[in-house]
């Protein structure tokens, strides 16, 4: 589905290990201080001698388990790649700073192939200000295989754990959620077409949020600024990315509490409604469960509510209970359901 707009086609062999992460790695520049030394020795140096503590986070993407060549771009594929880690900093409340990244390709890939996978990775660098200070490359005989991890910085009281909520604190989500899945299911569906009539162009204009939101996903550090200038600290947070219903779990879980969220509070686009109901699924079933939405998911002090009330950008879906009232989702019928993680498992999902 996706053309071939590289005719040209190096084999990686030509360059050598060292002079493919050159090649990949020379329009990376600088844009923290706290990066004494990048790409180019041992290891990095980094200096953090600011009194703030330093977060990590890794993240490993492998072709057919995590992302299907055949409709994700290569400048998109490296774009995500960044994003899904920077989203764990930001479920600290950190700033991401710092990357390496790290790839594995089989010999099906030439150069030009990896320049596209790094001009995704350099367009994330830049939106995002982080330095890219170092990595790996290797060969791979089962594709491709991308590693990231991410490196950020916070001051110690501004850091937030999954284990800080309380009963009757407030769950509250960032954006809307279910798209990126929705976006998923389009996009299989014109791969079994394409395959069926390899001529057939499809027309997409009406999925471009719920595919966008697919293939290339945004990271909210936009909302650990907005929390700082309204002065909201959330008790516990954490990302979407394998879906509500598991993240919430996790954060009740490690808090030792319980919850209740109300089905008709969720923020659904209405691009996912109209898709949901054209595949005829539940919309709350995939916002429950959907993953990869990369919105933040958290929960404040009923104290802090008139400072995010109005606020577009975040919606208060339910509260925090007491752990021996269980986790329930109310429905729109004031049915009380159990929540179950149904949500992404890497483990259980093998092609």
């Amino acid at each position: 589905m996706i053309e071939d707009k590289n005719p040209q086609r190096t084999p990686l062999e030509n360059l050598g290990e060292f002079g493919l992460i050159d090649h990949l790695t020379k329009n990376f520049d600088i844009k923290h201080s706290s990066t004494v030394k990048s790409i180019g020795d041992d290891a990095a140096v980094l200096d953090f001698n600011n009194n703030k503590q330093i977060v990590v986070t890794t993240d490993l993407l492998i072709e057919n388990v995590h992302f299907d060549l055949s409709y994700v771009p290569l400048k998109h594929l490296g774009y995500k790649a960044v994003i899904v880690n920077l989203s764990d900093v930001y479920a600290m409340n950190a700033i991401a700073t710092q990357i390496t990244v790290s790839v594995a390709v089989s010999n099906r890939f030439p150069l030009e192939a990896l320049e596209d996978l790094y001009a995704g990775i350099e367009t994330a660098a830049k939106i995002y200000n982080i330095d890219v200070v170092g990595g790996d490359t290797t060969s791979s005989t089962t594709g491709l295989i991308i590693s990231v991890t991410a490196i950020g910085e916070v001051a110690k009281e501004d850091v937030v754990l999954r284990s800080g909520a309380k009963a009757n604190d407030l769950v509250v989500v960032s954006g809307d959620i279910g798209a990126a899945y929705m976006g998923l299911q389009i996009l299989e569906r014109e791969k079994e077409v394409f395959k069926v009539n390899p001529q057939s162009q499809p027309d997409l204009s009406m999925y471009t949020y719920i595919i966008e939101r697919q293939l290339k996903p945004e990271a909210r550090k936009d909302i650990v600024a907005l929390l700082q200038k309204l002065k909201v600290k959330p008790t516990s947070m954490i990302d979407i990315s394998d879906g509500l219903s598991s993240e919430i779990i996790h954060i009740c879980k490690q808090s030792d509490v319980g919850v209740e969220l109300y089905e008709t509070k969720i923020p659904l686009d209405p691009q996912v409604i109209s898709t949901c109901e054209e595949f005829k699924i539940d919309s709350t079933t995939i916002a429950l469960n959907g993953g990869e939405d990369y919105e933040l998911l958290m929960t404040i002090s009923q104290e802090d509510f008139p400072k995010i009330k109005g606020n577009p950008n975040l919606t208060v879906i339910g509260y925090i209970t007491e752990k021996s009232r269980g986790m329930h989702l109310i429905t729109r019928g004031e049915q009380v359901i159990p929540i179950i993680a149904k949500g992404w498992n890497a483990l259980n999902n093998q092609e």
